[in-house]
């Protein structure tokens, strides 16, 4: 409509503003699995705003649902290494940024206490009826407790006291099966080629190996976005989602 303005202000590859780690992007893909890490990731999706100043100051929660490797990298997908799964696995998950409006235009605040990238490879608590279930014990937790990682997030919510919640959705892209995959692998859509290929140089995504790696995807996820130093829940009381995500309303009794 007349008068209205849109302007991107914390595009892909953008540092999130930790400070004394603040990698510019560089155009040319060149930047590293480890710039990556601390850098806005690929494809932003669900967002929430979690005031710090009433509406003029906050910190934004991003998701970042998929990547597009192909531009990810200086020689796209060929020949495919463990550095290019390390960056792509560092541009899925979640952003926390602060962010402040200047006049009328956002920028992100950079440093921030607050920033904080959350990817394919940070340490979740499983919370729930999936904790220390059977289902979810594999050789690098044989607690059954802890899981690396939250990757395909979709949309998101934001909980009365202040969290952020977001979806694991097309985990089945992730994952290669056996020549066969077994009924439980058939029924959420596993197959026998990964679409990101990450089971070539990361042994977690070979289902052969670590059968129980997929279970512990495809939750809804709670992070506290005021806290960089907390650790993430996947929620499994909520019930395997492996869809969009998870809001928090009043109901019609209030």
């Amino acid at each position: 409509p007349e008068g209205y303005v849109a302007e991107a202000f914390a595009p892909w590859g953008e540092p999130i503003g930790v400070p004394g780690h603040m990698p510019a992007w560089r155009p040319d893909a060149s930047n590293s699995a480890a710039d990556q890490a601390v850098q806005m990731g690929m494809h932003h999706d669900g967002l929430q705003f979690f005031p710090l100043e009433g509406s003029r100051r906050g910190l934004l929660v991003v998701n970042h649902e998929y990547t597009d490797d192909g531009l990810l990298h200086t020689t796209g997908m060929l020949p495919w290494t463990e550095e290019k799964v390390r960056k792509a696995q560092a541009s899925h998950g979640i952003s926390v940024i602060e962010i402040v409006l200047e006049g009328n235009a956002w920028r992100v605040v950079r440093p921030s206490r607050y920033a904080r990238r959350i990817t394919a490879t940070t340490p979740f608590a499983l919370g729930g009826p999936l904790a220390g279930h059977t289902l979810a014990k594999t050789a690098a937790d044989p607690a059954g407790r802890t899981v690396l990682g939250t990757f395909a997030n979709c949309a998101c919510g934001q909980t009365p006291w202040g969290t952020y919640l977001a979806g694991e959705e097309n985990v089945q892209d992730y994952f290669a099966t056996a020549d066969t995959p077994t009924a439980h692998e058939k029924r959420y859509g596993f197959k026998r080629k990964a679409w990101y290929q990450w089971d070539a140089h990361d042994p977690r995504f070979d289902t052969v190996r670590h059968p129980n790696e997929p279970n512990r995807f495809g939750w809804i996820v709670e992070i506290d976005p005021f806290d960089p130093t907390s650790t993430p829940v996947k929620r499994t009381a909520l019930g395997r989602a492996v869809h969009e995500g998870a809001w928090a309303t009043l109901t019609k009794d209030g």
